[in-house]
């Protein structure tokens, strides 16, 4: 099962309501997006400061504590978990057999 959290997508699909909404009704969860340029390498730049400060215990949680706030982009679709719930299941059951037979062929 999936736990209970929100996605947070960032990059060029994050202005994409359809694609944040797919998003949503499948994990059942908000989608939240932030306003920043070059997301990835804004994260790059954090995890560079956490490695600078990690030997002083300061976990990554306190380092992006300094990101900007994201904001609400979509929540899921009433009913869509009932759809999508079942596939789920389905496609991490897919995923295991997958994983195993690439692992046991090496």
């Amino acid at each position: 099962a999936v736990p209970r959290t929100r996605i947070l997508a960032t990059g060029g699909a994050s202005h994409n309501k359809k694609i944040l909404q797919v998003l949503s009704d499948v994990f059942n969860v908000p989608v939240f997006t932030i306003d920043t340029a070059n997301s990835a390498c804004l994260g790059s730049a954090y995890r560079a400061i956490h490695g600078l400060v990690a030997e002083r215990n300061v976990s990554l949680a306190d380092v992006v504590k300094l990101a900007p706030e994201p904001r609400l982009a979509v929540t899921p679709t009433p009913g869509a978990e009932e759809l999508y719930r079942p596939l789920l299941k389905r496609y991490a059951e897919l995923e295991q057999k997958v994983i195993y037979n690439s692992a046991s062929s090496c």
